[in-house]
């Protein structure tokens, strides 16, 4: 088969994948395509470029805009779609929180989402603010206070916990409050999906809430005096 960008782009992919992120070198990539390092150059020219084109690929995946649908729907089918898409790749979003400068793939889907907002009824202004509040939520990733990734034996944690306990008994009495059934994506405790959408439909719900005041305050503006 001929080299080819999105070639490259994909067994890079799936590397990272497999072995993560720090194991994909140059070398490591041209070995599983099995040609020489100097041929990889002609389609991506430097570490950074397939780097920028990996999140591309992760990006693509995301689900289009579903015609017909609100606003508020509409939004949480992508950015769920967008969290699968980092689920199937871990790596991904540490790779994006590197990079000082979105990929033209990132910036046409912020712009569809932003679009999403702007139809439903969002003024610009609003739009700004929404898009801070959503943050890296909107890519399908966020960073958690209490990271349940790590594997404790339960014994040790036990001994952890108690200690803890008696200098800081509310952060003890949060982080211990899981009680979800199954495995969590990241490990036990939390379920992380459940969390996700319980914040995403929070914001969503307080965002139809600013959408519905500012429409009101601007047909009547006399409310406001």
């Amino acid at each position: 088969m001929a080299l080819s960008r999105d070639r490259v782009l994909r067994a890079a992919v799936a590397i990272a994948d497999d072995a993560g992120i720090e194991s994909l070198s140059m070398r490591k990539l041209a070995e599983d395509l099995g040609v020489v390092p100097m041929a990889l150059y002609k389609h991506v020219a430097s570490k950074e470029e397939l780097l920028d084109g990996m999140i591309d690929v992760v990006v693509g995946e995301i689900d289009p805009p579903v015609l017909g649908t609100g606003w508020k729907s509409g939004v949480r089918h992508r950015i769920l779609s967008a969290r699968q898409s980092l689920l199937r790749h871990p790596w991904a979003s540490r790779v994006m929180e590197s990079k000082k400068n979105p990929t033209p793939v990132v910036l046409e889907y912020m712009d569809s989402m932003i679009g999403i907002f702007r139809a439903g009824g969002f003024s610009v202004s609003l739009t700004h603010h929404v898009m801070h509040v959503i943050g890296s939520r909107i890519l399908g990733f966020t960073q958690e206070l209490f990271n349940d990734s790590r594997t404790v034996d339960p014994e040790v944690q036990a001994v952890m916990l108690r200690e803890l306990g008696g200098k800081y008994p509310n952060v003890v009495a949060i982080a211990t409050a899981a009680s979800h059934e199954g495995e969590s994506v990241v490990g036990q405790g939390c379920d992380d999906q459940f969390e996700f959408e319980f914040a995403l439909d929070l914001l969503l719900d307080g965002f139809e809430r600013l959408r519905n005041t500012e429409s009101t305050s601007i047909n009547h503006p006399r409310q406001l005096e």
